[in-house]
């Protein structure tokens, strides 16, 4: 007390933090000094202050687990913070078992804030831990079952087919030439107000405000001078078109929610831009890059107080709000005149938000979701429900433009099938059941997962087992994976669906006849759906961290992918080389033009009625039926 009686009044704030500050380094350092994990194997640190995390931050590019894993074997540590040891496993043993025992490895505090601050709110299913996302996975489960998912085909075909019209008009356009095709994904509304251009702001994550990227600053398509030696047909950037597409896709099926955000930009005229799509392409545009300060914010949370949301971001985040709440009054009043007038059996089945606001009714408070709750789940589908499934359809044409003869193989099966012109949930079944379409997208989803890893902590001490036993630093073997209280744990997704033990030598390939009845995949299945991991696993226990819309996103990418491939023939420019960036997901862009953002520019041809395409085993040239 006399210490502290000698000190100005003034000073005892800043005193106060700098003890704070100390007090959580000395007891970070001593946890990370008594961690199992500093006796294992692993690549040197570069740094004593953010260890190996800043090459690790464009690893999707530089194939740095693999080389790891080369070196390192299946389990190893690698360095974070003021060298702490975290541990990276790639053996399909252990990751089953942390991701099976969700509740005992929830995600690290920091993850969970991360996610929350970029739209899901705190209280999402995304971020909820333990009991809470139990009840809430619960209570959002029917909207996920499989008759209710295959009642949504109609309205995902609806919106495939109005992407396709769209590319087809653009493709078809003289006046959207491959030289005169604005790169500036700014310009179209002011430049062209008529019609739509093939470049255009993604409505969330490629998102491009003018004030970052000045339009002077931007290069023309002309500015390339390998242009001349381009693909025939007009250069259109689909990630952005399928993030628009794939937003109509859940706002409609998850909410009845209208966003109209291809009609939008297909008729800047006559449409205009909905203000909650542009309200989360302001939140999402505010992607963090990494920097020094977003890594000591992971250890000392009191610095994230010091956060400033910019006035449009706040702007945002009130629209969202607003919007949420006025759809959450519209849907609890039709619910409650269904319920005075319909028995309980026309109640069920439908959308997302129906379910939720139902919970919110029932006497059972298990069975209840709070507003601010819903709120976040809306916030939460909204995002990563079309922000994976864009990001995947993307990956998806790239590797078909990049492989023509699988890209023929799959229009031949595609045209073999003919739907009525509107077809029925019952009709669409046919297309999800075609075999060489499964085999594309289970490809996709192997070699471009959209999440390319998850972190996880202990909650508490624990002995994790492996199917791979591996030795220590000292040249001790073990059977198991000692962690104790805090440490953190990284599962390379990615990189296990890449691994060359399991899908053999060309494991980096995208080889679709792998898939097929007399390919090599895999005869047991490790994740939770394709024997990939890029839904999770399929192991329950203490309640299931997979994704709960896994179903919606496969039939989704199906449907998509008939309705544009059927077509359109996608082409890329030979010179173009594409880069993955990841921001929890993994989206394209071009090495050349990092300052355009995320993007994924195709050529886009349409494939007339009388053409057919060669044979999967030739040279993927197209034919012409004489």
């Amino acid at each position: 007390m006399p210490l502290l009686s000698a000190v100005p009044a003034a000073a005892l704030p800043l005193l106060a933090a700098a003890m704070y500050v100390l007090w959580t380094f000395l007891a970070l350092l001593v946890r990370q000094a008594r961690s199992p994990l500093r006796h294992l194997r692993g690549p040197p640190s570069p740094s004593f202050l953010v260890g190996n995390l800043r090459e690790m931050h464009d690893q999707e590019n530089t194939a740095l687990f693999a080389r790891w894993e080369h070196r390192y074997g299946s389990t190893f540590v690698y360095h974070g913070f003021l060298g702490g040891a975290r541990l990276l496993t790639t053996d399909p043993v252990a990751v089953a078992h942390i991701l099976a025992h969700g509740y005992d490895f929830p995600k690290p505090e920091f993850i969970r804030d991360a996610l929350a601050s970029m739209a899901a709110g705190h209280e999402g299913l995304l971020v909820v831990e333990g009991d809470g996302h139990r009840r809430q996975r619960k209570i959002l489960s029917p909207a996920f079952a499989t008759p209710h998912i295959k009642s949504l085909s109609p309205i995902i075909w609806s919106k495939a087919t109005q992407l396709r019209d769209v590319w087809i008009d653009l493709a078809s356009s003289p006046s959207l030439t491959p030289a005169a095709t604005p790169s500036d994904p700014l310009a179209h509304a002011e430049e062209q107000p008529a019609r739509a251009s093939g470049f255009l702001p993604n409505p969330f994550s490629s998102f491009l405000s003018s004030k970052a990227h000045p339009r002077s600053a931007l290069p023309r398509a002309e500015a390339h001078p390998e242009d001349r030696m381009s693909s025939p047909g007009t250069k259109v950037d689909v990630l952005a078109w399928l993030a628009r597409a794939t937003l109509d896709v859940i706002g409609e099926a998850g909410f009845g929610y209208a966003f109209n955000s291809v009609r939008a930009a297909a008729c800047p005229g006559d449409a205009a831009e909905d203000e909650l799509a542009r309200a989360f392409a302001v939140i999402f545009s505010t992607a963090r890059k990494f920097r020094l300060i977003t890594v000591l914010q992971v250890w000392f949370p009191f610095l994230r107080r010091f956060r400033r949301n910019s006035a449009a971001e706040d702007h945002a985040r009130a629209t969202m709000r607003r919007i949420g709440l006025a759809l959450i009054a519209e849907r609890r009043q039709e619910v409650l005149d269904d319920k005075a007038h319909a028995s309980q059996e026309a109640m069920d089945g439908k959308d997302l938000l129906t379910v939720m606001i139902k919970s919110s009714l029932s006497s059972d408070p298990s069975q209840q979701l709070s507003t601010n709750e819903m709120l976040c789940q809306i916030a939460t589908f909204l995002a990563a429900g079309h922000e994976t499934s864009a990001s995947a359809l993307s990956w998806a044409l790239y590797a078909l433009a990049r492989a023509p003869a699988c890209q023929h193989t799959l229009r031949r099966e595609l045209r073999a099938l003919t739907l009525p012109a509107d077809p029925s949930a019952a009709d669409l079944q046919a297309v999800l059941a075609l075999p060489y379409l499964d085999a594309v997208v289970r490809e996709t989803l192997r070699v471009h997962a959209p999440v390319t890893s998850t972190m996880r902590v202990a909650a508490h001490d624990a002995a994790v087992p492996v199917g791979t036993p591996f030795r220590d630093a000292h040249g001790a073997q073990h059977a198991a994976i000692r962690l104790r209280a805090g440490d953190v744990v990284t599962l390379p997704l990615q990189a296990m669906n890449k691994a060359r033990a399991l899908w053999g030598a060309d494991a980096a390939c995208f080889r679709p006849e792998r898939w097929l009845a007399h390919g090599d995949a895999p005869r047991e299945p490790r994740g939770l759906w394709g024997g990939v991991m890029t839904f999770g696993t399929g192991v329950v226990a203490n309640g299931n961290r997979s994704c709960i819309g896994y179903r919606f996103a496969v039939n989704e990418i199906k449907l998509f992918l008939y309705a544009l491939v059927r077509d359109i023939e996608f082409t890329i420019d030979p010179w173009i080389e594409i880069e993955k960036r990841v921001n929890v997901v993994t989206r394209p862009c071009v090495k050349s033009e990092p300052h355009l953002g995320n993007q994924m520019p195709l050529r886009l041809r349409r494939v007339a009625v009388e053409e057919t395409v060669g044979d999967s085993s030739g040279d993927g040239a197209p034919r012409t039926v004489s």
